[in-house]
């Protein structure tokens, strides 16, 4: 897949330089570069779910099987706590994936979720009044970019790359560690048809 990166305090630079993030940089980049086309048209034209309208839930399922592969954790807990436990359920206090430094939330939900979703790798990374089940230093938001979320045929209300840039400048007291935005392009061969929900190649 092809995508934009937007380094927020210099979330980028850190990934690209330091030896405790680069290997997990190089994790995620190759994990997003590994999709193609052919995949998410499979997986899409394959899935049996009566609702289904856009590549998001195919996306989801790719970065999950091939970060899980590289031994990310996936709905990794951010508290110790019992009240902040999941139980085995997905859960507003866990990530979508953490290793060691790193925290990955991959947002293709409602606008609305943009300030939580980037909230969370900040809790991740900061010390607590709760117990932490993790410790990260920094975070990554996987996104979805408007031309993206047309071809794509994501929900209108779903958040976008741009959006989430618009929250940063506004938040930037909140939001004080390391982060970069990675915002996915859309398919080059293929867009999901709004009114037919089939694969239209170009």
């Amino acid at each position: 897949m092809k995508y934009k990166i937007h380094s927020f305090r210099y979330g980028k630079e850190l990934f690209s330089n330091e030896q405790e993030f680069l290997p997990l940089w190089k994790e995620i980049q190759t994990t997003l570069d590994s999709i193609k086309d052919e995949e998410l048209i499979l997986y899409y034209n394959n899935s049996t779910r009566s609702s289904k309208k856009s590549i998001s839930d195919a996306i989801n399922f790719l970065i999950n099987e091939r970060l899980c592969e590289l031994g990310w954790r996936p709905q990794s807990p951010i508290f110790n706590d019992a009240d902040y436990k999941s139980n085995g359920k997905r859960s507003r206090w866990t990530l979508d994936f953490a290793k060691d430094t790193i925290s990955v939330e991959v947002a293709f939900n409602h606008g609305e979720a943009v300030a939580w979703n980037l909230i969370k790798p900040v809790l991740a990374s900061e010390l607590n009044h709760i117990e932490k089940a993790i410790q990260t230093k920094a975070g990554v938001i996987i996104t979805a970019t408007k031309s993206m979320k047309k071809a794509g045929n994501l929900d209108g209300a779903a958040g976008t790359y741009e959006k989430y840039l618009q929250y940063l400048n506004p938040f930037r007291n909140i939001l004080t560690v390391p982060l970069v935005i990675i915002g996915l392009e859309p398919p080059e061969s293929f867009i999901i048809n709004k009114k037919t929900k089939e694969v239209e190649l170009l």
